[in-house]
C-alpha cells in the first residue's frame, strides 16, 4: 500500500506534463501493479545480514545469522560466577550452548586443558566467596564477581570468557541487565587490551539459560550494541564486531529497524 500510494503521487504529477494519448489506462495499472508487489516481496525478504561502517573510531559492527564458531576472530564467550566447564551429564553446562560448543570445538572435549587456562587467566582475580561442597554438590566452588573476563588461547583466536551470570547452587543460572551492561564494560575493556584490534565474533550473550526473560532478542541484541558504542565513544576496541546470532533467533529480530538502529548510533557518534 505505501508503494501505490507512492506510485499513484508520482503518476498523477507526471500525467499533468504528458499527452493523453500518451497513457495507457489498462498497462499503466498494471505496471503499477507489478512494481508495488515486487517492492512488497523485496521488503518482506528476509535479512540475514546488516552491516554498519563508522568513521570516528574507524569501525564496523556486523549483525549476521550464522555460526559464531565458524568465524575466523576472536570469539567471546559467556560463562557464569564460577566459571563451571563440566557438564555433568548437562546438570551444570547445557549441552546445546555456547559454552558447551567451546569445550567440544575449540578443545576437543579437553575439560581439563580449558580449566587449565581458566586457571591461569583467573590467577590474578580474587574470588569473592566459596561454596561448600555440601550446598554445592556439582561444579567448581569459587565465586568471582559478574563481569571478571577470562582471556584464553593464543592470537589470533583469543577466547574472552565473561562471566555475565551467576549460577545457584541448584545449578540455575540468572542474571540482570544490571548485570549484564556491567559485565558488557569490562568485556569491551578487555578487548581493548588484548584483541590488538582485531576482529571479534560473539554471540547474543543472555538470550539462552541465564533468565533474562525480560529481554527479548531484538531488545538484547540493541543493549549490546549501545554498550559497545558507548564505550567506543571513549577509545576504540576492535576494527570489527560481529555480533552472529543463531538462525532459529533471527525471526525475533528485526534486522531492517536494526540497520536503522545500528545507522543512527554511526549518526550520533560521527557528528560528535
Amino acid at each position: 500500500m505505501a508503494a501505490f500510494g507512492g506510485i499513484s503521487a508520482v503518476l498523477q504529477f507526471a500525467g499533468q506534463f504528458l499527452p493523453r494519448s500518451f497513457a495507457v489506462p489498462g498497462a499503466v495499472t498494471v505496471a503499477s501493479a507489478a512494481a508495488c508487489l515486487a517492492w512488497g516481496l523485496g521488503r518482506a525478504r528476509p535479512v540475514a545480514q546488516v552491516q554498519q561502517v563508522f568513521r570516528r573510531p574507524d569501525m564496523t559492527v556486523v549483525v549476521e545469522s550464522g555460526d559464531v564458531f565458524d568465524e575466523s576472530a576472536h570469539l567471546v564467550v559467556g560463562f557464569c560466577d564460577t566459571f563451571d566447564t563440566a557438564s555433568a551429564g548437562g546438570a551444570v553446562i547445557n549441552g546445546d550452548s555456547v559454552q558447551a560448543q567451546l569445550l567440544a570445538r575449540r578443545y576437543g572435549g579437553d575439560v581439563q586443558r580449558l580449566d587449565a587456562e581458566l586457571s591461569a587467566a583467573l590467577a590474578a582475580v580474587a574470588p569473592v566467596a566459596r561454596e561448600d561442597r555440601d550446598r554445592k554438590p556439582l561444579g567448581k566452588l569459587d565465586r568471582y564477581p559478574v563481569g571478571t573476563v577470562a582471556v584464553l588461547g593464543t592470537r589470533p583466536q583469543l577466547v574472552f570468557g565473561v562471566a555475565y551470570s551467576r549460577i545457584g547452587n541448584d545449578c540455575v543460572a540468572a542474571s540482570s541487565t544490571e548485570d549484564l551492561w556491567s559485565a558488557l564494560s569490562r568485556l569491551w575493556d578487555a578487548m581493548h587490551r588484548h584483541a590488538q584490534m582485531g576482529r571479534v565474533a560473539m554471540p547474543l550473550v543472555g538470550s539462552g539459560l541465564s533468565r533474562l526473560d525480560h529481554l527479548d532478542q531484538d531488545s538484547l541484541l540493541r543493549l549490546i550494541l549501545m554498550s559497545f558504542v558507548a564505550r567506543s565513544r571513549e577509545s576504540a576496541v576492535c576494527r570489527e564486531l560481529r555480533v552472529v546470532v543463531r538462525p532459529a533467533d533471527l525471526e525475533r529480530i528485526n534486522m531492517r529497524e536494526m540497520a536503522a538502529f545500528l545507522s543512527a548510533l554511526a549518526s550520533g557518534l560521527d557528528d560528535t
